[in-house]
Formats: C-alpha cells, structure tokens, sequence
C-alpha cells in the first residue's frame, strides 16, 4: 500500500496563560512506497510520534492530507483504517494469554468481515508462528520475557493483515542484545509479509540497519529523507550530519580562502566553494594519520580490536574533544602526543556558520 503525506500539519493549542500554540508536525510531505520499511528518526519532541499518530487516526491533522493509495483517509476513523499498530510500551492485556491478545482484534470485527472461530484460530496461529512464538499461546503476559512480549505485540498487531504497519520505538525497552535480535526478527517479518511499515526510533543505529529509507526529522520539519547510507554520505545540514553516525561527526571552525581550505591556519584540502568563515564537520573515520597538515593533540588511545579510536583536541574544535578512527594497523603511526592528519575529501563536508545548510563544494587534496 502506497502511501502519501500531502503538506500534513498538526497544531496543539496553547495550554496555559502566555503560552504558545505548538505546531508537532509542520507541512510534512512524504510519499511512502508499497512494500517500503520507512523510519522516522529524530530526537525526542521532533514529531515523529505525532505523524505515525496522524498516520494510524488518533489524531486528525491541523491542515493537509493522507492518501492510503488513491484513498483520501484524511477524515476515516482509526478503526476502518486497516492500521495495524504496535506501541513502546506492548499494550498487552495482562489476563489474556498469548492467544487471546493476538485474537483480540478479530473479534472486533463486525459483520462480513468478522471471521469464524476456525478461521480466528488459522490466522492466530499463522501470526504466531510468523514471528516464532507458537508455543507459548497458552502463557500470559507476565510469564513471558520483554522480546517475547513486544513479538505478541507485533502478531497482534499482523493478525488482520494491515494495510500498513505502525511501530513506534518498539524496542526502546529492550536490553541491547534483545533489541539486536528484535530489529532483525522485525525486518524478517516486514519482508516476509511485504506490509509497508513505518518505523519510528530516535536510535540512528536501528533506523539505519534495517530501513529502506529514512526520514530525518527536527521540530516537525522533514529535514531529509533518502537511503541510509546515502544519507549519511550526504547530508543536506550540520543537524543531519551531527545527529547520524557513532561516534557523531566532529566539527570545526575553519576558514575558505583563495581555493584551500583552512583549519587551524594550515591548508588541508583544496576547495572552490566562496572564501569566507564555514563549519567543517569530518566524520571519525574521515582522518588519514601522519599524511597531512592537520596537526592535533592526541590525549589517549583506545583499541577496540579492529579499529582505534584516537581522543584528540585542537584549538579549532567546537567542543572538548572529538575522536577518530583508524585501521588499528595504522596505529604506529601516531608518535607522541602532536599527531598531523591528512583528510579523505569524500568525509569533509562544509556547512553554512549561520544557517547550517551544506556549502555544495569540491573539495580535494
């Protein structure tokens, strides 16, 4: 199922004296492809929350319009959405066994469309053993673990066959290895069942492994959407850039002149964007050691098998500290604590100071 966010805006009132309306979501337009696992990522109070809210109809839009393939649903209440819809919290009735939760929304079913017990019975089982828990239908809630509980959810939520699949932040209570497992188990079932599914995470990791495409979001605006290594490779701003990757981007103060560009006085890079003050952001793993003129104070080492993260400070940082990785082979090449680095152009990406947008520039050595 296709579907399409038209200029979707929604707007709280004000609540209490003095205080102004808050606008969740703000003329957010975004197509969704049949079949596609889309993630809305971004920090907490961004709105990815409200428009998967908007999406399923618990919440009716301020202005603009929602299209489930030609359908305009804009105003169709939740229930004749064909939404299926899995919460942070699973949602499970506590006195229900596994069976029963999942069959629940079959049996709100009304009319033609309410199936016989035979039938509830085949499709419970079908979205049990879907998601691997066929033989615990018979426990409650509490006797199951939190991976077991969110893939009850997740059957609850396939059982009726949506015509769209909600997750929000499904894993965000789950243990680092569980939500490992889970993501993968969600992206299995996504694929097997061909459900487009938008997934809402603040977790850039989870977002970035398991979706088709991913939609960057800040204070209700879409600030970019695409592949997620594309996006990474390429973000349209510093937020983009900052908020994707770990360890986060590292950012300095640099200058553009006569065609170089300038960090902490040396030139690093040849450059032909306009001469003048820039952010310069350089992904960790964007630093080539004692090849360059870029010269920083290493404060320690770190070995993580594979790769060396090296904690550095210069005078052109925006922060404390920033790190870079290296190929752990590389590491006798850092001497001392005064280390030069040289700079993979394609890891370097230029910023406006004021406005944040991407300086579109050539950058080389």
């Amino acid at each position: 199922m296709k579907v399409t966010l038209q200029n979707l805006t929604k707007t709280f009132p004000a609540r209490g004296k003095g205080k102004k309306p808050v606008t969740a979501v703000d003329n957010f337009t975004l197509e969704i492809q049949d079949g596609e696992l889309l993630a809305l990522l971004g920090p907490s109070g961004c709105g990815k929350s409200t428009t998967l809210n908007l999406l399923c109809g618990l919440l009716e839009p301020s202005s603009g319009k929602l299209f489930f393939g030609d359908d305009d649903v804009t105003k169709l209440p939740a229930q004749n959405r064909g939404v299926g819809m899995v919460f942070q919290n699973y949602a499970l009735y506590p006195h229900l066994t596994v069976e029963q939760n999942i069959r629940f929304p079959l049996e709100n079913l009304k009319g033609k469309d309410r199936p016989t017990k035979e039938q509830m019975a085949n499709k419970v089982k079908e979205a049990a053993d879907l998601v691997q828990i066929g033989e615990l239908l018979e426990r409650k809630p509490s006797e199951l673990s939190g991976g077991q509980q969110q893939r009850v959810a997740i059957a609850r939520a396939l059982v009726k066959m949506p015509r769209i699949l909600l997750l929000d932040e499904p894993l965000s209570n789950l243990d680092a290895r569980l939500r490992l497992q889970t993501r993968e188990e969600i992206r299995r079932i996504q694929r097997a069942t061909g459900i487009t599914t938008v997934f809402v995470t603040h977790d850039q990791e989870e977002a970035m492994s398991i979706s088709d495409r991913i939609v960057v979001m800040k204070d209700g605006l879409l600030h970019q959407a695409g592949k997620p290594q594309e996006v990474y490779d390429d973000p349209a701003d510093l937020f983009v850039a900052k908020f994707l990757g770990t360890p986060p981007i590292n950012t300095f103060d640099g200058q553009v002149k006569d065609g170089k560009l300038f960090l902490n006085g040396a030139a690093v890079l040849s450059c032909d964007a306009p001469d003048g003050d820039v952010v310069v952001a350089i992904r960790p793993e964007g630093f080539l050691p004692g090849e360059g003129s870029f010269i920083c104070c290493v404060q320690r080492l770190e070995v993580m098998g594979r790769d060396t993260s090296l904690v550095c400070n210069c005078p052109c940082f925006t922060g404390e500290h920033f790190r870079v990785i290296i190929d752990s082979d590389d590491t006798q090449k850092v001497t001392g604590t005064s280390v030069s680095f040289g700079l993979k152009p394609g890891k370097v990406f230029l910023f406006d100071k004021e406005t944040g947008c991407r300086i579109r520039c050539n950058l080389g050595e």
